[in-house]
């Protein structure tokens, strides 16, 4: 966060011209992963707890539902790849994997249930995500990994039983956990300067 990124340099470093890397950076502009400013250029944004707090929330407003109307949908097949993805998890957890594979285990499993949703939800569940890439996952640390473990347990449960309520109130509760969980680390926790938000960011 708040890393100056020059086009001139990313052009030299990868050997292209300019044109393709002003193009990116408009991209992740309009993702929200960086910021323009008079003084500074383009920065990775840098996320204030207030922002951070509000995309959190977000997702587990949306999530719950998610999860909700998975559950009203979800066949025996798709409810089958969400164990399996889970499993996979769990396994790779036991064994010690790098913290940036459990990550994209964790996405991989949480999205194997909102694939009996719909596309548009998705879609915005997925932008939700991609605002907010910390430099440390939690699931580099083995306390937190046991904790949201114990979560997937509980939405598993519901998923099973095809309890829609319970199942939308554990996903809720989960990602929340997680920014409880966030909190509680320096190093893990947004730390941006206060005064800034979203409503600000260029999304041309």
């Amino acid at each position: 966060p708040g890393y100056q990124l020059r086009q001139t340099a990313i052009a030299k470093r990868y050997g292209v011209s300019p044109t393709p890397v002003r193009e990116a950076l408009r991209i992740l502009a309009a993702d929200g992963a960086i910021e323009y400013t008079s003084h500074r250029g383009a920065t990775v944004r840098d996320f204030t707890p207030e922002m951070a707090r509000d995309l959190y929330r977000m997702r587990a407003e949306l999530e719950g539902l998610a999860c909700e109307v998975a559950v009203e949908r979800m066949t025996e097949e798709n409810f089958q790849a969400v164990v399996a993805a889970n499993e996979r998890l769990v396994q790779a957890t036991a064994e010690g994997v790098d913290p940036a594979t459990l990550s994209l285990l964790n996405k991989d499993l949480h999205f194997k249930i909102y694939e009996s949703t719909s596309s548009v939800m998705v879609e915005g569940i997925q932008l939700l995500w991609a605002r907010f890439k910390p430099s440390v996952t939690l699931w580099g640390v083995a306390e937190f990994s046991r904790a949201l473990a114990d979560d997937h347990t509980a939405i598993l449960e519901a998923l099973s039983r095809r309890d829609a309520p319970a199942a939308r109130a554990a996903m809720h509760a989960h990602v929340m956990h997680a920014w409880e969980l966030r909190q509680t680390s320096a190093e893990l926790r947004a730390t941006g300067p206060a005064g800034t938000d979203l409503a600000g960011s260029e999304a041309s």
